[in-house]
């Protein structure tokens, strides 16, 4: 039997910037993406603090060591500058071996830098 777990997790990081004239996505800074083994282009759950939302979209590779965190395309409708957001992503594994699996988390700080 396959399940998905928590993979990765950046905690409680700000917007820095929305652009709705953009295809989709969020920009995170490379440095947390690093952080959280978490790669450009793989499928997040964004999970909005302040006001509730949840979206899903894909990671854009942001600036290393910017503290960037960009909502962008549709998704820059469900957030604003300064909104606290979660980034989560997930990995399909057998059973037995999501029991033993640990995630990554990241907890930045409040300029969302390491």
């Amino acid at each position: 039997m396959m399940i998905q777990v928590l993979k990765s997790k950046i905690h409680n990081v700000k917007i820095t910037f929305t652009e709705l004239n953009y295809i989709g996505s969020i920009t995170v800074d490379e440095a947390l993406l690093e952080a959280a083994n978490m790669i450009e282009n793989e499928k997040v759950l964004i999970v909005n603090n302040t006001n509730g939302e949840r979206i899903e979209t894909y990671i854009i590779k942001g600036e290393r060591g910017s503290g960037i965190i960009g909502l962008n395309g549709a998704a820059a409708r469900r957030g604003m500058i300064g909104d606290e957001i979660i980034i989560i992503s997930f990995a399909l594994m057998d059973f037995e071996e999501a029991k033993k699996h640990q995630p990554w988390l990241v907890f930045p700080n409040k300029f969302n830098k390491l």
